[in-house]
């Protein structure tokens, strides 16, 4: 492991003063050809081959050496590589440890479903938000991912697999909006009809709840589906799991949500961890209901992970299906999260973890 993150560190060093002309887009890339006396088609060829995967400029076969010289000369070309791989025996599910060319490592599930396959992909390096039942904020934070190094786990994860990606989860390590901007750059490279042509309503982006940057992407009306952490019906136990809420609490969080949901005619799904003792009480559900009144919303409730020295314990299927009773009851709609890949940590964060432990002993 440390000769591979060695090897991509002396690669990293070398790109350090060029651009990263994977998170361009075509219109950035035409500019591109026009200053180094270019027609603008040979743009269009460019990107495609960005777009495909390649990971160096002497892949783009349809360019001339001289061209490809000096694109080597000015840019560089982020792409990812697999370091681990685990397959679950149970589903299928394929969980990634991708390789960056600084030698930080990202996490990325692969899950087959009836409708194609679906890939759930990191936009940071660890995470910020510190939510006490995630593993990725326990192994701390690093940096921010590049728009290139967003779409490039979807596209190996796409190459290793053979097979389309339809959908997209931004759900991994991180908090995608806490990455903004390259957040945004990937959503448009990834739905580009030149590129993976991959459209908003298959993308689903998770947030732990940035409010002003859920009113600005509702805005945009973009057309993807958000999905919020909430975790608890009120700020008393909501600020105990997580930090954030300290930052906004649930009824300003909520505001916001309304205000996606009417803009962008967007159901919004609110992901909660159901925690034994903690929020998955009788009144927790009802109060839960009360507070999503009105809002076009489901609730996907997700027996909590086991993450170390959390001390959590998940719900009951029997206390689980009693909440969900009351939910449906009240008129909120709300399911159980398939669990997907639980004999290959496939839940964020775990798989890095376990590496850093590892080197740790080393």
């Amino acid at each position: 492991m440390g000769s591979v993150c060695l090897d991509l560190e002396v690669s990293q060093n070398k790109n350090m003063e060029k651009q990263d002309i994977k998170s361009m887009t075509l219109e950035e890339i035409k500019g591109i050809m026009g200053s180094l006396g270019q027609p603008p088609f040979r743009a269009l060829q460019v990107y495609r081959w960005l777009q495909r995967g390649v990971s160096s400029f002497e892949e783009m076969s349809d360019l001339s050496k001289e061209l490809r010289s000096r694109l080597q000369e000015q840019y560089y070309i982020p792409s990812v590589s697999i370091i681990r791989k685990q397959v679950s025996a149970l589903d299928g599910t394929v969980k990634y440890l991708f390789g960056l060319l600084d030698g930080e490592c990202v996490e990325c599930v692969l899950m087959q479903y009836h409708h194609g396959y679906s890939v759930c992909i990191s936009s940071q390096v660890g995470c910020k938000m510190g939510c006490t039942f995630c593993a990725t904020g326990k192994s701390g934070f690093s940096r921010n991912l590049r728009a290139s190094e967003i779409l490039s786990q979807v596209q190996a994860a796409q190459k290793d697999c053979g097979n389309r990606i339809s959908n997209i989860v931004l759900m991994g390590m991180g908090e995608p909006l806490d990455n903004y901007e390259n957040v945004l750059r990937f959503l448009e490279l990834v739905s580009s009809p030149e590129g993976m042509n991959i459209g908003m309503r298959h993308i689903s982006l998770s947030t732990c709840g940035i409010v002003d940057k859920i009113y600005d992407l509702a805005d945009r009306k973009l057309q993807l589906t958000l999905s919020v952490s909430l975790h608890a019906p009120n700020d008393k136990i909501r600020v105990k799991t997580m930090p954030i809420n300290r930052r906004w609490g649930v009824e300003e969080l909520l505001k916001a949500c309304r205000y996606y949901g009417k803009t962008t005619g967007r159901r919004i799904s609110f992901e909660y961890a159901m925690i034994s003792g903690v929020n998955d009480s009788d009144s927790c559900a009802e109060e839960l209901a009360g507070r999503l009144h009105g809002i076009l919303s489901h609730v996907n409730l997700i027996p909590v992970n086991n993450v170390t020295g959390n001390g959590y314990v998940k719900s009951p299927p029997e206390r689980l299906k009693r909440f969900i009773k009351i939910l449906e009851k009240k008129g909120i709609t709300a399911t159980v999260r398939r669990t997907l890949g639980s004999d290959i940590d496939a839940s964020c964060g775990q798989l890095r973890r376990r590496m850093q432990e590892e080197e740790m002993k080393a």
